[in-house]
């Protein structure tokens, strides 16, 4: 993939775009797989989702499908959902429960929530076979704000710098975010939206402004300096303040809910977004959090879960989460919507260097060179006769 190509020529305001093939090709598809989604911390699933031993859920990342599980003790393992005989996957379904094994619709092999080969047809008459060596292909698992973060890499990258240093960088403090206790809120709506189109219009549409004004005029009705382009993402540790008449986050601007116990006066009547490449946005308002999870399909297709978490009294009270829930559902489908018009240009000539970014949205060419450097070849082995030690 061609990195962007600098200025546009219009002087130095404008820079490009990656090219259009980036968005709208298998072949760029497949590399991002294995490069990005293969590589780095995958944020999977809700903990609560799986509440009780032998809760299981089935999950794609990348070209890999992954099955997490709770175990016995109660806690999350995750594995490849592929039987280590002869390849099947083990679990068809997106989720169920199983008692206290795992096992194969094949050949019955089976396997305990811990992943250890336990059970298989004739298995006495197999001394040789060693159990320990074909239990089921293990996935590290990481749990933080409530969610199971999935890493499919021999050798996964550091959790703090990559998951909790999106989150620092962009509020300016790792514990701003702990004011929210997202781990202990309640799951009040889950939403599923499959959307026609490539996973970077998503993450671009997300990022930047310019386009609220013409799409979005709830949002900006609460949060007024969306009138004028700015994007959230830009600057360190800064929400975006309410209208002065607003009341709450939600669809009309009227009263929501009391701000959560811990959220600090800075915070209050204030929205923040945070990008966790490749594939999480959250949303953090005094009386909610919103947690949009990617998990892409094709070039083309996207499947977004959106989950808005409230205080646990909220959600057991009964309240009526319905003008909080509306007003980014509508913003939801509205980006959606015009990623999907986006979507068909990224495969026309007229886009094939790419377009370009205004100032308002430069911030992009940065998540744009992420990309990038992403899914370039690593460097090779040294040349052995380069350097002080080789000929001349």
């Amino acid at each position: 993939m061609a990195a962007p190509t600098g200025a546009a020529p219009d002087g130095g305001s404008l820079i490009r775009t990656l090219p259009g093939h980036a968005y709208s090709t298998p072949e760029s598809f497949a590399r991002e797989q294995e490069r990005i989604f293969e590589a780095l911390w995958f944020c999977a699933l809700r903990s609560a989702d799986l509440a009780a031993p032998g809760a299981f859920r089935t999950v794609p990342i990348g070209r890999e499908n992954v099955l997490v599980v709770r175990n016995t003790a109660g806690e999350l393992r995750a594995f490849l959902n592929v039987c280590s005989h002869r390849g099947t996957r083990l679990c068809t379904e997106e989720s169920g429960t199983v008692r206290r094994t795992l096992r194969c619709p094949y050949h019955s092999w089976s396997y305990d929530l811990d992943g250890s080969l336990v059970a298989a047809p004739h298995l006495a008459r197999m001394p040789q076979l060693d159990r320990g060596a074909h239990g089921l292909r293990p996935v590290a698992l990481r749990e933080w704000l409530g969610y199971a973060w999935l890493c499919l890499a021999d050798r996964p990258p550091s959790f703090d710098t990559e998951v909790r240093g999106a989150v620092t960088g962009r509020l300016g403090d790792g514990a701003a975010i702990d004011h929210y206790r997202v781990d202990t809120l309640a799951l009040g709506r889950r939403i599923r939206y499959d959307v026609r189109a490539n996973w970077k219009l998503l993450i671009e549409n997300f990022m930047e402004c310019y386009h609220c004004p013409t799409i979005h005029p709830e949002l900006v009705a609460v949060l007024p300096e969306f009138g004028g382009g700015y994007a959230a993402q830009t600057g360190v540790g800064r929400g975006v303040a309410f209208a002065e008449e607003a009341r709450g986050f939600t669809v009309d601007g009227g009263e929501g809910f009391g701000r959560l116990p811990e959220i600090a006066d800075h915070q209050d009547r204030r929205y923040f977004a945070i990008t966790v490449r490749p594939q999480v946005f959250i949303n953090l308002v005094p009386d909610h959090v919103i947690v949009h999870r990617m998990f892409p399909y094709a070039y083309d297709g996207t499947v977004i879960e959106c989950d808005w978490l409230y205080a646990p009294e909220v959600i057991a009270s009964g309240a009526d989460t319905g003008r909080s829930v509306e007003l980014f559902h509508r913003v939801n489908e509205q980006d959606f919507a015009v990623c999907e018009r986006t979507q068909p240009g990224m495969a026309s000539r007229a886009y094939r260097a790419g377009g370009v970014l205004v100032p308002a949205e430069r911030h992009i060419g940065e998540f744009h060179s992420w990309v990038t450097g992403m899914l370039a070849d690593p460097p090779g082995p040294p040349d052995p006769t380069d350097g002080p030690e080789g000929p001349g």
